[in-house]
């Protein structure tokens, strides 16, 4: 890709760069839970909603809605992060595995 300037000078872009450009959302999920759509319906604001997981689960790491990684929580004072433990496995996260 070429970037026009000022005088009208062609000026080349790297590939790295246009790469470095793109966002990306990354999404941690713990867990998953079904509810009927009354008891959803009913909820309001404190609700907790019961997951199918602990807190020693693995999480699945998303990049735009696409599972890319599986993770451990950690508690570093007052964040949580994620370390990365391994590549996903997409099958897996379709078929709702932990």
């Amino acid at each position: 890709m070429q970037v026009q300037t000022a005088q009208s000078e062609p000026v080349s872009e790297s590939p790295l760069s246009q790469i470095e450009a793109v966002e990306v959302e990354i999404s941690v999920v713990l867990g998953r839970s079904v509810l009927p759509m009354s008891q959803l319906l009913r909820m309001g604001r404190g609700a907790v909603i019961p997951l199918d997981a602990s807190e020693t689960d693995e999480v699945w790491i998303l990049a735009n809605n696409h599972p890319v990684a599986r993770g451990e929580i950690e508690i570093r004072e007052d964040r949580i992060a994620i370390t990365v433990t391994r590549a996903a496995d997409v099958y897996d996260f379709m078929a709702g595995a932990a």
